[in-house]
């Protein structure tokens, strides 16, 4: 009974996954992926110059518009900032609220890969 169960369920949620619209599904698929977290790195350049490195970000969130129903122009997120761009957390960084312009800003946000 237990396996007929577990197979019950298994065929439940791939038919509830099914039936979502792709913005419900990227919902839940980010949900999971915070649940888990991430190690992320998002570092901010001026021109070709590297001017902040944030790291340990679990993710990054667009802002979004109460009233509107529409996405603001810019993302925001926590994690550790580098203050002396070393690439690694060193005691006394701490971690921070930090936001950014999709519009203007030029930065690379990766995964750490070590």
């Amino acid at each position: 009974m237990n396996r007929y169960l577990r197979t019950a369920v298994v065929l439940s949620t791939i038919t509830l996954l099914a039936a979502c619209t792709q913005e419900s599904q990227n919902k839940i698929g980010r949900s999971i992926q915070n649940w888990t977290g991430t190690d992320g790195i998002i570092e901010i350049y001026a021109g070709e110059k590297l001017v902040k490195r944030f790291m340990k970000i679990d993710k990054l969130s667009t802002a979004a518009g109460t009233t509107a129903g529409t996405d603001r122009p810019y993302r925001f997120g926590y994690g550790f900032m580098d203050a002396n761009l070393n690439g690694t957390v060193d005691s006394g960084e701490k971690k921070v609220y930090f936001e950014f312009s999709d519009y203007s800003t030029s930065y690379v946000f990766f995964e750490n890969p070590g």
